[in-house]
């Protein structure tokens, strides 16, 4: 993956792109008619382009990924999980500050 794209994640594919990744992935929980996130939606594309090849960020539509979403428990959305190794490290409910979201993944990157 080229620093600073989003790959779009789906049920079928999240095994594959998010728990068998190698990097600290950042995942956007988020619909299309959800105006918070809308809202974020900016803030993670240049989160994406600021770190680069040392984090991979990645969108799961909640309405065609339902399961995934449920199975981790997603809730309300925007919600923004940080995995790293396989497991969910951090997580991010509704729509929050640039600086909060980055403070999140320098904390994940780091540890």
């Amino acid at each position: 993956m080229a620093g600073g794209s989003i790959v779009s994640v789906t049920d079928a594919t999240f095994d594959k792109e998010i728990l068998k990744s190698e990097k600290p992935v950042l995942v956007d929980f988020w619909a299309p008619w959800c105006g918070p996130c809308r809202a974020i939606g900016p803030i993670v594309e240049t989160l994406a382009e600021e770190y680069g090849d040392s984090l991979k960020v990645a969108k799961v539509n909640v309405d065609d990924s339902a399961q995934t979403a449920a199975s981790h428990n997603v809730r309300s959305i925007p919600t923004l999980i940080l995995f790293k190794n396989g497991a969910a490290a951090e997580t991010i409910v509704g729509l929050v500050s640039k600086d909060k979201i980055k403070g999140a993944i320098d904390k994940v990157i780091g540890s």
